[in-house]
């Protein structure tokens, strides 16, 4: 059976009988523990990694080796606290209100283009300045969208396991998404997005004829989107032979590709990388896990992609646990989150190995970047709400069980 087949299929959770899901339950105090733990030890990574690869840009820009760290603290405490905030908020508040968090995402998707008002750099509109400090709208547009799917496929289930027009409305909003994202331009969060949708609407039930039909839509539009932008076919075809002009197009690869070369089995030693004394463009932020690679190695670069798969393991069965509990929202929130931080991590890994065309998309909770790193404490905020939630549904459970 194939993969997107056995994404699929439908399982009738509630045809379980209770002693069977209960381990599930009961799990939720461990899930909750063992997401701290990840997040924390991502952060304290994401701490040191920044500080590391900062060091240089810092002190020939600003005149301090600790420049980004600081603001890089700063941002992590902001994001401690809307994290915090988030956890208190309702899951049932947020599905009431999604429409206008929907809005909102939007809005600030087409302010970020009037001149003025949106700051280009690196040739892209795509944060929106306030004094010192700046919002990038595509970190909010994702999880916004994963809060409207899965209010959706609560309110329209079994219209999308059943009809076409059930993938109207959700087609719709993403494609409004991505039009707005790309006109920045921001490829890396379309496909982020786009395949956060994909994996919820399967996981939904969609048939297995209108998923085909759907990624092959989303594909023939990727090739579009490539064809029609010369700056994104050029990165394409550097990405497929970076070495081939690897002082132009293919430079940032081929700096990244050196250092995950020169970190060998256990990497050079914290401090001593040598690409990021300005050879890597963008070292501290969309290429901070090459640097990482070079001074811990093949083994850091193992624990770390282990972190993120226990993590997003973990939001997975937050998901499923609040799935078994009859909380369907919850459920496909948790699991859109589990994805989008799963999507966006193997995107940034991918194009730091050169397995994908450079994206411009941070390493969640590693890389500095603080929208970013709001957005994924939010979202995680969010998801320890719902196994919250999930932990009062443990003595009814449980009397079930016993009856």
């Amino acid at each position: 059976m194939s993969l997107p087949l056995m994404l699929c299929v439908e399982v009738d959770v509630k045809a379980l009988p209770i002693p069977a899901v209960m381990p599930g339950l009961m799990s939720g105090v461990t899930s909750r523990y063992l997401l701290m733990l990840c997040v924390g030890i991502l952060c304290c990574l994401g701490l040191v990694m920044v500080s590391s690869a900062s060091m240089e840009v810092g002190e020939t820009r600003y005149g301090s080796t600790f420049y980004f760290l600081i603001r890089h603290l700063i941002w992590m405490v902001i994001a401690l606290g809307a994290g915090a905030f988030a956890m208190r908020v309702p899951v049932a508040t947020l599905q009431k209100y999604v429409l206008w968090i929907l809005a909102l995402a939007f809005l600030m998707l087409v302010v970020v283009l009037i001149p003025g008002i949106g700051r280009r750099i690196n040739g892209s509109m795509r944060w929106i300045g306030l004094g010192p400090l700046t919002i990038q709208p595509s970190e909010v547009i994702k999880f916004a969208v994963v809060l409207y799917m899965a209010s959706y496929l609560v309110r329209r289930q079994e219209m999308v396991r059943s009809q076409w027009k059930g993938l109207v409305a959700p087609g719709l909003v993403v494609l409004f998404g991505v039009f707005l994202l790309l006109l920045e331009p921001d490829f890396g969060a379309s496909a982020v997005m786009v395949s956060a949708v994909i994996v919820m609407l399967c996981l939904a039930g969609t048939p297995l004829l209108q998923f085909a039909s759907m990624f092959g839509l989303v594909v023939v539009a990727g090739v579009l989107a490539v064809v029609l932008e010369p700056y994104r076919l050029k990165r394409l075809v550097s990405f497929t032979d970076p070495w081939a002009d690897q002082f132009d197009s293919g430079y940032q690869l081929s700096q990244s590709l050196i250092a995950f070369g020169r970190g060998e089995w256990f990497g050079v030693g914290l401090g001593r990388s040598i690409q990021k004394l300005s050879y890597l463009p963008e070292a501290h932020t969309d290429f901070v896990f090459a640097i990482y690679a070079e001074e811990f190695g093949l083994v850091g670069v193992v624990i770390m992609i282990a972190l993120f798969w226990l993590l997003v393991r973990t939001i997975l069965r937050i998901g499923q646990n609040a799935e078994i509990g009859g909380k369907l929202y919850g459920a496909y929130v948790a699991y859109g989150v589990a994805f989008v931080i799963c999507m966006q991590a193997l995107f940034n890994i991918g194009v730091n190995m050169g397995l994908f065309p450079t994206k411009g998309l941070t390493l969640p909770l590693v890389s500095y970047g603080g929208s970013s790193l709001v957005m994924v404490f939010i979202m995680l905020g969010v998801v320890l709400r719902i196994d919250t939630e999930n932990s009062q549904n443990v003595p009814v459970a449980a009397k079930r069980a016993r009856s």
